[in-house]
């Protein structure tokens, strides 16, 4: 019995037989995700449609196997093998569960991930999962006894494996050609859930764009500057960035449950259809701030040149960056920034998050310093998962029954959604004592807007959390709220008018606008501003536009308002 256990646990391998089960391993275990989307996706209605399914394994298990003779060679073979089946243990815990797709933005969360918002994705789930499909048979590998062949031999058999395996692929790939061609082009997402190669390619490509030498920082706007503003009433603007809001979950939009009974009653509006312009905070987050529209928008060329921080800085506002979610992905790099540790303060921090309310305490402490145009943005944590039960303090617990875990693919739908919605209570109660802080400082010409960087899945059609490619990306993920409001002062001067904006509430709207509306909002006299985009823009009132185009010139102080860019600034990029 002992030599049968020991001979089972220490297993005796030829090189072959180490790649065949390699193969057969990643095939069957390592890619459920890949076959869950294949059974989905296959239609299975002729006899050929039988065939390219029955082919489809045959195809991965040789594509596989061409890659472990590639690699799987002596002295590394062992350690190569255990660290692709770990990291694909992982990587198919996060598909399975979640329907997540690996890609270089989804490497880009996990590399750039912080330690707070890794442990909440710990939970006993992935330790039981990791153990089984990842530990174990890594610890088999460890123990093999692989025998290879002397050096010629070994590279004989290797060879004329690989001319059998690409033979095999190519008569597999001329027989089912236009299967493959049709399929591929309706479902490109498939590639993204082949392990490894999807992680591996992923990784490769998140270095290659982001981890490469930087370029010279590029000044976009030499010459910005800012429109006179009454030194008798600073202007401070706050804009709070949500984290994995979604619009219809806000009761302002819509919703049938009460998720903003505070700022129902505040003088407020939601503009109820807003596109994200990314479904992950280090995707949307630096587009949000770019002059670019997400057409023009590269992701690289951003992060190492001027966005509207930067500029409303160089012009003369006092920036202050305060942050709760972890990290501003670079955006906020050239201005004053400070991200709340875990145990800033023990009222709203535990030592692995704190509370969104920390930041209102930062914003009256900051408020009290003001001397001059002032933003201050509040980087808040909102309804960051899948720990969304972490997101609110108990008094918020008001839809019951709910998910207080972090594997919450294991929790019926409902808990899932009450435990979010608590999250988003708790927003509403951020957002109006932010206001009501606001409010308390008639000295200041105040205004505030409120905008998520992405949405979330809550488990429609299978998916949770975001990331999901833009293409392919549920409503769920990419429709946010957007929340404005201005102080009796703004909205009583001649600069906008309210009552339009309310009317526009619900007219397409996309992070493209956030640069160029709180660009002309803010005074901020630019040749990057497009007033295409700028939202306040139709709601100028028509004597202040008069004003304008007789003019031509920098707009003179308004009593009461902040002031709009130069005419001749408003042209198209």
């Amino acid at each position: 019995m002992l030599l049968r256990l020991k001979k089972l646990f220490s297993p005796r391998l030829t090189s072959f037989q180490l790649i065949v089960i390699a193969s057969l391993y990643f095939l069957v275990i390592l890619n459920i995700s890949f076959w869950r989307f294949i059974w989905e996706k296959i239609p299975l209605n002729s006899l050929t449609d039988v065939l390219f399914a029955l082919s489809t394994p045959l195809t991965l298990f040789l594509g596989l196997g061409v890659i472990f003779l590639l690699t799987l060679w002596p002295i590394i073979h062992k350690a190569f093998l255990a660290f692709l089946i770990f990291a694909a243990s992982l990587a198919n815990y996060a598909m399975v569960q979640y329907k997540i797709f690996i890609d270089s933005s989804m490497m880009r969360n996990v590399f750039e991930t912080n330690r707070q918002e890794a442990l909440d994705y710990l939970n006993p789930s992935l330790f039981y999962w990791i153990a089984l499909t990842g530990l174990i048979p890594v610890v088999l590998i460890l123990r093999a006894n692989v025998k290879f062949n002397p050096w010629g031999k070994e590279l004989k058999n290797r060879a004329l494996g690989l001319l059998i395996a690409l033979l095999a692929l190519t008569f597999l790939g001329t027989g089912f050609y236009k299967e493959w061609a049709v399929f591929g082009r309706n479902n490109k997402l498939m590639t993204r859930l082949i392990n490894p190669t999807n992680y591996l390619w992923a990784t490769y490509r998140y270095f290659s764009i982001f981890q490469t030498d930087p370029q010279p920082f590029k000044i976009l706007d030499p010459n910005v500057s800012l429109a006179k503003v009454n030194p008798h009433r600073p202007p401070v603007f706050v804009l709070i960035l949500g984290e994995t809001a979604r619009s219809k979950n806000f009761s302002l939009n819509g919703y049938a449950k009460e998720t903003n009974p505070e700022l129902k009653n505040a003088d407020i509006i939601s503009f109820s259809d807003v596109t994200a312009s990314g479904t992950s905070t280090a995707e949307a987050l630096p587009a949000m701030f770019s002059p670019n529209e997400r057409s023009d928008y590269r992701q690289k060329e951003a992060l190492n040149e001027d966005n509207l921080v930067d500029l409303l800085a160089r012009a003369g506002y006092d920036v202050l960056w305060l942050d709760n979610d972890g990290g501003c992905k670079k955006v906020c790099d050239r201005v004053k920034a400070k991200v709340i540790a875990p145990d800033f303060d023990p009222k709203y921090c535990d030592g692995q998050s704190c509370y969104d309310g920390v930041l209102i305490d930062l914003l009256a402490q900051t408020l009290t310093t003001v001397k001059g145009p002032t933003l201050i943005v509040l980087h808040s944590i909102g309804s960051h998962g899948p720990s969304y039960h972490k997101r609110y303090p108990p008094a918020f617990k008001v839809f019951s029954p709910t998910c207080d875990s972090s594997a919450i693919q294991n929790c019926p739908t409902k808990e899932i959604v009450n435990t979010y919605d608590n999250s988003i209570l708790y927003t509403d109660h951020i957002i109006n004592q932010a206001i009501n802080v606001l409010k308390d400082r008639p000295d200041l010409e105040t205004g505030l807007l409120y905008v998520s960087d992405h949405g979330e899945s809550l488990g429609e059609n299978g998916l949770y959390l975001h990331g999901l490619p833009y293409s392919f990306a549920p409503e769920e993920q990419l429709k946010v709220p957007m929340i404005l409001w201005l102080s009796h002062e703004l909205k009583t001067s001649s600069y906008l008018n309210f009552d339009c904006l309310k009317a526009r509430a619900h007219n397409p709207l996309s992070h493209d606008h956030l640069f160029h509306s709180l660009a002309g909002l803010l005074g901020l006299n630019t040749k990057l501003y497009a007033k295409q985009w700028d939202l306040f823009l139709p709601c100028q009132n028509a004597t202040y536009l008069e004003a304008q185009d007789k003019t031509k010139k920098t707009v003179k102080p308004l009593v009461g308002g902040l002031n709009s860019p130069q005419e001749g600034s408003r042209k198209n990029l």
